[in-house]
């Protein structure tokens, strides 16, 4: 099916677009004279923006259909990242990360409700494989990334050969995604709806699970240079670690889900992500610290997928306001954990910082645990 293809790439351009920035931290920390305090509340900016959108995307998908929606978001946000290198003045950062988030976010929201249509469509799990393509994104920009710094190319160089081959990518698959029929009326859609019932359980363990990966994307560059001090080139390998493992638990969890069932493989994923932590911050040789990366990819894998899809197909509730719901309590892990993170690391230090996603992997664990579906 065409449509289904075109939502994979949909995922892969934002993972590829993510891990390419993403990458580039220490030096758009260099380039902007940004301490570890200042990067914490650029990253912020990037997760208000998704925050504030992210709750009225239900509505926009509602009234304008999810295909519509995630074509216009796919088309702004590698336009906003292009505008990063392109800043005249350092403190003006905040703003394309600002836009950067509010377009991510949306996007994030109306391709997971296409992924929740076509996986109706199909009528088998294959929400994981959508997001294994995300990881494969994030792998793919890692490496990219890693090219780029191993060349010593400026953030002008990077980000625009990425962006401009994004946006044509997804120019030409967005005449594929899936075609929702819109039925309701405008006026008959409510524009925001507070979280409730069961998705309360599943957006918290979406915030602990979201905020590990935020975490694990934004500082693990820096983790590998400052903490671990590892050679430049395996600056980003804690990031590729990370996101080739996370690539691996997703292009398995369909058939995980339908062999063992959603909270047993949510579980599973939650303890190996303490086991993954626990290397990362007790043992500093760099080849264990990036296996900890990888543990921990893959511990998280297909944690959020299965919240998306659940909280998609609740009778009850719209697939695209249902997400919305559990996405925006797992964004404010985004929201809170970077100027978290940045504050810890400076009056502490990063290996210090990360122990709080350690306490939220233990969390996580035990939420999943008590979960139970209604």
């Amino acid at each position: 099916m065409s449509f289904r293809w075109a939502v994979n790439v949909y995922f892969f351009v934002n993972g590829f677009i993510f891990a390419s920035w993403a990458s580039r931290i220490p030096r758009l920390q260099e380039d902007f004279a940004l301490d570890n305090k200042l990067l914490g509340f650029v990253l912020l900016a990037h997760s208000i923006g998704a925050f504030i959108a992210m709750p009225i995307t239900g509505w926009l998908i509602n009234v304008k259909g999810s295909r519509y929606v995630t074509r216009v978001s796919g088309f702004l946000f590698p336009l906003f990242f292009l505008m990063i290198p392109f800043v005249p003045e350092p403190m003006m950062i905040f703003l394309p990360f600002f836009l950067m988030g509010a377009s991510t976010g949306i996007m994030d929201v109306a391709m997971n409700a296409q992924a929740v249509e076509v996986e109706k469509e199909v009528g088998m799990p294959i929400m994981t494989m959508f997001h294994a393509l995300f990881s494969i994104g994030m792998v793919i920009g890692g490496l990219v990334g890693s090219f780029f710094i191993s060349m010593d190319s400026s953030l002008v160089q990077h980000f625009s050969t990425i962006a401009i081959l994004g946006l044509l990518i997804l120019i030409v698959s967005s005449r594929f995604l899936y075609p929702d029929v819109i039925q309701a009326k405008v006026e008959e859609e409510v524009l925001f709806a507070l979280p409730k019932g069961p998705i309360v359980g599943l957006g918290i363990i979406a915030f602990c699970c979201m905020m590990g990966e935020g975490a694990m994307s934004d500082w693990s560059t820096n983790y590998m240079k400052h903490i671990v001090g590892s050679s430049k080139d395996f600056h980003a390998f804690g990031l590729i670690g990370f996101a080739a493992m996370m690539t691996v638990g997703r292009l398995f969890g369909d058939k995980g889900r339908a062999i063992y069932g959603d909270r047993a493989m949510m579980l599973g994923g939650a303890i190996l992500s303490l086991i993954g932590i626990a290397l990362i911050l007790t043992l500093l040789h760099p080849a264990l610290v990036i296996l900890g990366f990888g543990l921990v990819g893959l511990g998280l894998a297909n944690i959020v997928p299965i919240v998306f899809s659940l909280a998609g197909s609740f009778p009850d509730i719209k697939p695209g306001m249902g997400i919305a719901m559990s996405t925006t309590i797992g964004y404010a892990g985004f929201m809170f954990g970077p100027p978290v993170i940045g504050f810890l690391a400076d009056q502490f230090d990063l290996r210090m910082a990360l122990g709080l996603i350690a306490l939220l992997f233990l969390i996580m664990t035990s939420l999943v645990y008590r979960y139970k579906a209604s």
